[in-house]
């Protein structure tokens, strides 16, 4: 395959959406990360996040889906250029999926600050 450069705005959001949607479809992760930020904006909404919360929110989501587009290029580019087993393609994939691990780890830091309070209102009032 031929590397392809975009003539137009068109272009570059069609090869843009194509690799979102190639992460969707073969990453395993990427659909377990859109489910759980489907249900976490669904119960954002539900439970009456204000607006500053759901801007945290959605800006953590994008944070954990950007992480796993990044991990997801990572691998492809190392298994490109490592066709056998290499010492520094293991760490690249490694590092890149720490970099992943640490924004899940995060976002569940900040879903802990954003429900709690909302799920004790709903549960003690």
């Amino acid at each position: 395959m031929a590397y392809m450069r975009a003539r137009n705005l068109r272009e570059s959001f069609r090869y843009a959406l194509a690799g979102l949607w190639h992460a969707f479809v073969t990453q395993r992760n990427m659909r377990v990360h859109a489910c759980a930020a489907a249900v976490a904006a669904v119960a954002g909404v539900a439970l009456g996040f204000s607006r500053v919360e759901m801007a945290v929110l959605v800006l953590t989501i994008v944070a954990v889906l950007a992480a796993e587009l990044f991990n997801t290029s990572v691998e492809a580019v190392v298994d490109l250029l490592a066709q056998q087993h290499n010492e520094f393609a293991r760490v690249a994939k490694n590092v890149a999926a720490g970099a992943v691990l640490v924004c899940a780890v995060g976002s569940v830091l900040v879903g802990l600050l954003l429900f709690l309070p909302h799920v004790r209102e709903v549960i003690f009032n």
